[in-house]
């Protein structure tokens, strides 16, 4: 602030005045989310909800854990969150819920999880924000990472016990089951094509099977210098001649699983970059 001057008799007659709009919108924001209660984060809770762009709270066992926002769609972005945390293990999502506000479109450009993120760390920490809950697919020049100790995939790892919905018993080709897999499961699979895939077959034997049961099949059909590789947060498959990734924590070669150990970093910070939000 400038300092105040003084007037020939004494008397201060000009200084500085600054108004904090965005805080201010940020504590009305994150004092009307205070003021609701909470809902389980299920279909039933979701189906409640308009379509409308909007913020929202997570809570872990009643803890806020996580804020974000939604430009189009608070159900449909709560729902994504749904499905990534009903594949996770160290989770139960009967321990997940959440309040949230609808807010005008344009109410966006103001980034209000922004504003709430502002607000709530002059309080403390927000366990998910910034340690990579809310992360699309890193992509392929990002599998080589070593993750953080506190990154949420260190935290709750992907569940390869987790059941693979919609599959039917009987031979299917390999190209189809993998789109079949990759389309199911609440965690990203990522994968090379090769032409081959089409002329495999594998069969099913049941509609209920664990994502580490098809992998290890998989794994069986594709070339021998090929692997499936379960890392902390999703799995690839590529033709990468048995190459040990930092953050895998189970392979598939040859039809078989090899666990593994994967580092980590020490717990820090992690980058914008790392810990985009989803759109």
């Amino acid at each position: 602030m400038t300092p105040a001057i003084e007037s020939s008799d004494g008397e201060t007659y000009h200084s500085d005045f600054t108004l904090s709009i965005t805080k201010a919108l940020g504590d009305q924001l994150a004092d009307a989310l205070d003021k609701l209660g909470t809902a389980p984060l299920s279909e039933a809770s979701l189906q409640q909800l308009a379509e409308k762009a909007g913020v929202y709270q997570l809570y872990l066992r009643g803890e806020f854990v996580y804020v974000g926002k939604a430009d189009k769609s608070l159900p449909g972005r709560l729902r994504n969150h749904l499905r990534k945390l009903s594949g996770r293990r160290g989770l139960s999502l009967s321990e997940i819920s959440f309040s949230c506000l609808y807010v005008a479109e344009d109410f966006s450009a103001l980034a209000p999880e922004q504003l709430l993120i502002n607000h709530h760390k002059g309080r403390g920490a927000i366990p998910w924000n910034n340690n990579g809950f809310g992360n699309k697919d890193p992509g392929r020049r990002r599998d080589d990472t070593t993750l953080k100790a506190n990154h949420f995939d260190m935290t709750y790892p992907i569940n390869l016990d987790y059941v693979v919905q919609g599959l039917t018993p009987g031979i299917t080709p390999l190209h189809r089951l993998l789109e079949q897999v990759k389309a199911a499961l609440p965690y990203n699979f990522r994968y090379e094509r090769l032409a081959s895939f089409r002329s495999k077959t594998l069969t099913i034997p049941s509609a209920d099977l664990t994502a580490d049961w098809i992998f290890r099949r998989i794994s069986g059909e594709i070339p021998g210098s090929w692997q499936v590789a379960a890392l902390m947060g999703y799995v690839i498959m590529y033709d990468d001649r048995r190459k040990d990734y930092p953050s895998a924590w189970r392979y598939y070669r040859d039809g078989y699983p090899v666990d593994a150990s994967p580092e980590a970093e020490p717990a820090g910070s992690i980058s914008e970059s790392d810990a985009g939000e989803e759109d």
